[in-house]
């Protein structure tokens, strides 16, 4: 079929939403994996068949699930983390090997061309590639061995690796952000790193021009230019325009230039969005209004986008991989909250409507575009 679908991670379960082309009417598919934290589900650009989840609970620890067939089935595959030939530990952040159980994956990033090359963001924070469909991981452990890991911290949600992107233009070229130690670059395919997190500021480190430290949220690109990155911090909004060797603030005339999610128009690459929340002590939206917020200027001038989404009386939050887009002709727009609600909209913002409710808390929502 051609149309889309989105994929749903939630404190109790992943969902499978598709539609066609004029994404109106939606079936809705779930729970799988029933009852666990699936704290973050993507599909495979090289093969929308292959699913990967990151599967979570307290009592059984961190199990990696594969699908071949589009979410109808899953299987478990073994989880062999290793470092330097050693299964069950990592570099530590004075090179040496340590046993470690992590608390879970936050982030899955399937390659761009090979549906058995994964990488798996990780809290304590660390970056895994599998090459084998996830049955067995490597950490690239030259991030750990930057050397500046002593000076990473955790942010309020842990100091969890969260975002990978990977450049579509140059396949040695990759980026990640983790909380709170900022963003990195990789120009080797990850054998080598370097923090790019010139520009920002934070106000609870003790140097505020510290190269690490940083408690980034998001960042996000379009494919056709890598080397324009938007991020949204902890507080501000941020632009790079080269890579991120340097970033310059973009928080304009947002209410507030605190949130977790980031992304860009498909089709439209100075067109970017956000979702402010109040503050990191009141993490809900200004007023109780739930509004995404336009750039199609590529920052700095924002309009708010609310028609069809609750204006009174909501107090939820989203959380930073809860928004993502489709590549129809008309951008699809989508993301989740933690009152369970998934909105989408097919006219890149113009009007939402809900397209399920009252799912477990959100935590992930991905897209894939079908044809």
């Amino acid at each position: 079929m051609s149309g889309v679908r989105v994929l749903v991670g939630t404190r109790k379960g992943a969902f499978i939403l598709t539609s066609d082309e004029k994404r109106e009417r939606w079936d809705v598919s779930g729970p799988h994996l029933t009852g666990w934290e699936i704290y973050h589900v993507k599909g495979s650009p090289a093969d929308p068949n292959r699913l990967y989840a990151s599967q979570s609970s307290g009592w059984f620890g961190q199990v990696m699930q594969r699908s071949s067939d589009g979410g109808k089935t899953w299987e478990a595959v073994d989880n062999k983390f290793v470092y330097d030939g050693i299964p069950g530990t990592h570099q530590w952040y004075d090179g040496t090997p340590h046993p470690w159980e992590f608390k879970r994956v936050w982030h899955l990033e399937p390659s761009l061309t090979d549906p058995d090359t994964v990488y798996a963001g990780v809290e304590d924070a660390a970056l895994f590639r599998s090459t084998d469909g996830g049955k067995s991981w490597s950490e690239l452990s030259g991030l750990r061995g930057h050397g500046s890991g002593p000076r990473w911290q955790p942010g309020a949600g842990g100091m969890c690796l969260h975002t990978v992107l990977l450049d579509p233009v140059n396949a040695n070229r990759m980026f990640i952000a983790i909380s709170a130690a900022g963003a990195f670059r990789s120009d080797d395919a990850g054998a080598t790193w370097q923090p790019i997190n010139r520009g920002l500021r934070s106000q609870h480190i003790p140097d505020p021009d510290a190269d690490v430290g940083h408690c980034v949220h998001r960042i996000a690109m379009h494919p056709s230019r890598p080397n324009v990155l938007f991020m949204q911090k902890h507080w501000d909004v941020m632009r790079s325009d080269n890579g991120g060797d340097s970033w310059h603030e973009i928080s304009g005339d947002l209410p507030t230039d605190f949130g977790f999610v980031i992304d860009v128009h498909a089709h439209e690459p100075e067109t970017v969005y956000v979702i402010p929340i109040k503050s990191d002590s009141e993490r809900f939206p200004p007023d109780g209004k739930l509004r995404v917020y336009r750039s199609r200027t590529g920052g700095n001038e924002w309009e708010p986008l609310s028609k069809g989404l609750p204006q009174s009386d909501c107090y939820v939050n989203i959380f930073r991989d809860a928004m993502a887009v489709d590549s129809l002709d008309s951008c699809g727009i989508y993301f989740g909250t933690t009152g369970g609600q998934v909105y989408g909209s097919a006219d890149a913002g113009d009007t939402w409507a809900p397209i399920v409710r009252d799912l477990p808390a959100v935590l992930s929502v991905e897209v894939q575009t079908l044809s």
